[in-house]
């Protein structure tokens, strides 16, 4: 009889310690999903911007005239892949300007570019305010700066 009892004390133990692992695996997942969402809710509202650049012109259609592409509070530009405004030129640094928004307004800063990055035609030497409707030069390719 206390075998029976034991057994059965031992299966319930067993039940309760699945019951116990599974509650944790469904809250892991949980957390998992909310996580996911809010990852995917942050990246449509970095997608949408609080800004825009306007490709105008570009030589080798990296990125393509016309196309615009959506910024976030910081950008880099230039060629290296992992830049947030990739461009394909020859004239282009790896790291080649940095675009941020700060407070109300847009900066931009040259890195150190050979070729210099450029305002509405003037060379830019310290970070220096931008307006929407402005023309970046960044080495061949114009730029400008939309809402």
């Amino acid at each position: 009889m206390t075998g029976e009892i034991l057994r059965i004390l031992l299966l319930v133990m067993q039940l309760g310690f699945l019951a116990v692992l599974y509650l944790l695996l469904f809250g892991f997942a949980r957390s998992l999903l909310r996580d996911l969402r809010s990852a995917e809710m942050t990246q449509e509202a970095s997608q949408s911007g609080i800004g825009r650049l306007a490709v105008v012109e570009s030589p080798n259609d990296e990125p393509a005239a016309g196309h615009s592409i959506a910024l976030g509070p910081i950008n880099s530009i230039g060629r290296n892949v992992n830049s947030t405004v990739y461009v394909e030129d020859d004239f282009v640094s790896g790291s080649h300007a940095m675009l941020t928004f700060r407070g109300r307004s847009w900066y931009i800063e040259d890195l150190g570019s050979t070729n210099g990055t450029y305002v509405n035609g003037h060379r830019v030497e310290r970070p220096v305010a931008l307006s929407f409707g402005d023309e970046l030069m960044i080495g061949r390719v114009r730029m400008r700066l939309e809402r």
